[in-house]
């Protein structure tokens, strides 16, 4: 390996270097939900539905899903949380089946513990390069998963804020300001929840 330019990383395998295997499920599952291939369920679950968007596109064969994303289908043809999914054994094996040519590439160390010295140098490089989005107008997927992938739940809080809350990818937020609703003018409340989906423009996530 001569240097940090001649790493090409797909961002689950970013994700995996930065977080461990969570934040490449995570980073697995928006993908997913980018493609139409996965949704909310009931309150902090997700899961595939049937049928499937992402397939069903008349005269196009969808391309084939990279073998994480394809064991994380398969493991939300029923409805689970991110613990449990990460827990899923195929989900397991394809994170594992990961690590192999990350390790090879210098990437992690045996027996598969962590990260090296240089993927940690190439994470901190790649986040310089590729600040946290204000806004997820004019992204390609590419780009989305990218900024989860190095950033994490704020990423997810900016990208995909409906859908993470949802599938309980992030936790609640409480809002700043406390006495908000105490400083409402009288008969003048909204009535409004102490929390955000962080749910502004840019269409639906």
């Amino acid at each position: 390996m001569s240097g940090d330019t001649d790493i090409r990383l797909q961002p689950h395998e970013v994700a995996l270097l930065r977080g461990g295997p969570r934040a490449a499920v995570t980073v697995a599952v928006v993908g997913l939900h980018l493609r139409g291939a996965v949704e909310a369920g009931r309150p902090g679950t997700m899961r595939a539905p049937r049928p499937l968007v992402a397939d069903t596109v008349p005269g196009q064969s969808p391309p084939p899903l990279p073998p994480l994303e394809s064991a994380v289908r398969a493991s939300l043809a029923e409805p689970c949380g991110l613990r449990q999914l990460v827990r899923r054994p195929d989900v397991r094996l394809a994170v594992a089946l990961m690590r192999i040519p990350l390790a090879e590439a210098g990437l992690l160390r045996y027996p598969l513990l962590g990260p090296t010295r240089a993927a940690r140098r190439h994470v901190r490089a790649l986040r310089e390069r590729h600040a946290l989005p204000a806004e997820r107008r004019g992204l390609t997927d590419h780009d989305r998963l990218l900024a989860v992938a190095l950033h994490g739940e704020a990423a997810l809080r900016v990208l995909v804020p409906r859908f993470a809350l949802r599938a309980g990818l992030v936790g609640r937020a409480p809002v700043a300001d406390k006495g908000f609703h105490s400083r409402s003018p009288r008969g003048g409340g909204t009535g409004g929840t102490p929390y955000s989906c962080g749910g502004g423009g840019g269409g639906p996530d």
